[in-house]
């Protein structure tokens, strides 16, 4: 069975399909309370390094090299326990991965979609 992964901003509204919902945003949603997130996780260790998001800042035309640097980021012992933590996750449960940035197809949960789904 193929695994279901999705992602969409966490401003959009919840549904009972979502499956587990995880914030993976290492900053906090500006002008989102707590308690709207309706949130299951938020995993902010799992999010890029500081200084990776602000060299990307969300230029689709750096996308490319965002993913790859990005995912070899996913392999350092700053982000190894999360990556692992939102892996098992994923082989047990549906789940919805959240985030604030407006283009969610240029966006660390699109890649983080792809590499739990083994797709890219």
């Amino acid at each position: 069975m193929a695994k279901q992964i999705t992602c969409r901003r966490v401003y959009e509204e919840t549904a009972p399909k979502d499956g587990k919902r995880v914030l993976v945003d290492r900053v906090w949603p500006r002008g989102m309370r707590k308690a709207d997130a309706h949130l299951d996780e938020w995993l902010r260790a799992v999010a890029p390094s500081s200084e990776l998001r602000k060299w990307y800042g969300h230029e689709p035309s750096r996308f490319a090299e965002f993913r790859r640097r990005y995912l070899a980021e996913l392999g350092d012992t700053g982000h190894r326990e999360a990556a692992r933590h939102l892996r098992d996750l994923a082989a047990r449960d549906k789940v919805m991965l959240l985030t604030a940035t407006k283009d969610v197809d240029h966006s660390q949960a699109a890649v983080l979609a792809d590499w739990l789904t083994g797709s890219r």
